[in-house]
């Protein structure tokens, strides 16, 4: 690996701060911004427009197989394009796709369908000339990259992740999503050893940037120069 390309994964239930601390970290240190839970509802959208249900597995991965992936960016911001389209945010945040995308995610075929393209993200960045990665998602530092720059995880009390959720003018169920994520049985949600826990909670946005841009600096000498 190239000691000066940065890969930071960020995991982290619901409504933790991922997406909006990932994107600004990434305009800090020119890094390229992946979000891995649109990747899985991304999927979730396809499969629910093919009717395949998440409980038929080998219709799953039966789907899956003829469904070419592919990555086009946005800004600094890497989007997952199903058969040469990208579905738009209202269909990756519509009320269907946030009650299916946690059954759908609990689904090894789903899983390993998106680990070499996760995987692959690094390659992408690299390619376009990004200082580095930082990808967000909640097996990032478990699995996709668990030898990455730096792994966060990050947490807030359930009040706060409630008020950030109707902020958004989202309905989804965090405490059901994180139950159902935690306890599957392939890369479930959790804390990876040796990651570094930030509670942001009390944090203001730019503080908890700022603690990861400095985490960054500590952990390897010249990783941010490109």
């Amino acid at each position: 690996m190239n000691p000066d390309f940065v890969i930071i994964a960020v995991d982290g239930g619901a409504a933790s701060g991922k997406s909006s601390t990932s994107r600004l970290v990434a305009e800090r240190l020119n890094l390229m911004h992946v979000d891995t839970g649109s990747h899985y509802r991304a999927v979730t959208f396809a499969l629910i427009q093919a009717g395949v249900s998440p409980e038929d597995e080998a219709a799953v991965a039966a789907q899956l197989r003829g469904l070419p992936l592919d990555t086009q960016l946005d800004g600094r911001s890497a989007r997952i394009s199903l058969d040469g389209k990208v579905p738009s945010d209202d269909e990756l945040r519509s009320d269907a796709v946030n009650a299916a995308v946690s059954p759908y995610a609990a689904v090894p075929a789903v899983r390993q369908f998106l680990f070499n393209f996760q995987r692959s993200q690094a390659d992408v960045a690299r390619q376009n000339n990004f200082a580095g990665l930082i990808m967000e998602g909640r097996d990032i530092g478990s699995v996709i990259f668990p030898d990455a720059t730096l792994r966060i995880f990050l947490e807030a009390d359930a009040a706060t992740r409630a008020e950030r959720r109707a902020a958004e003018g989202q309905s989804d169920s965090i405490e059901q999503r994180d139950k159902i994520d935690s306890s599957r049985k392939t890369a479930p949600l959790t804390c990876p050893e040796g990651a570094i826990k930030i509670d942001n909670s009390g944090m203001t946005l730019e503080e908890v940037v700022d603690a990861i841009s400095n985490l960054v600096g500590t952990s390897t000498a010249g990783s941010t120069k490109n």
